[in-house]
């Protein structure tokens, strides 16, 4: 059964310790349940956050390791494939998944690549995005999320 959820990229940068040194601040992905607009996000539930590799941390707005690590565990956990690494999709995982790979490193140039410090995604973008992704390489075997993908909703 489908379910929705938004996720929400934050990537804080440096914090001060009073010591006048800093401490960079990991990024990380929490998975939310879905709000419209920034009111109703205002007490928002967090129903998960989304684990960083064990040999790197999340990046976005780029195109790196960061920003292959944040989309790995993005589509991994949006197309219910379990563990990135397990799966084949994950940046450091070995044997990489072919289809999985090039999946990922496509969502990091046409979407992560273009975020900004925070930002927020919903399942069903990312769902359809890589729905299209399939179909423009003629690629018929699709992941299970990508068979019925659900209706589109107009927020009135």
């Amino acid at each position: 059964m489908y379910e929705d959820c938004t996720y929400h990229g934050i990537q804080d940068g440096p914090e001060s310790n009073g010591n006048g040194e800093e401490k960079w601040q990991p990024a990380r992905i929490l998975v939310e349940k879905p709000e419209f607009g920034p009111t109703q996000r205002a007490n928002v539930r967090v129903l998960r956050e989304l684990p960083e590799p064990e040999d790197s941390g999340f990046g976005w707005g780029y195109n790196g390791g960061g920003t292959s690590a944040a989309a790995a565990a993005i589509l991994a956990d949006a197309l219910g494939l379990g563990d990135p690494d397990t799966c084949g999709i994950g940046y450091a995982a070995y044997p990489e998944n072919e289809v999985l790979a090039q999946l990922r490193e496509d969502f990091c140039d046409d979407v992560l690549s273009q975020l900004c410090d925070q930002w927020r995604l919903r399942r069903s973008i990312i769902l359809r995005w890589s729905r299209a992704w399939y179909l423009q390489r003629g690629i018929e075997e699709l992941p299970a999320a990508l068979r019925e993908l659900p209706p589109l909703q107009s927020q009135v």
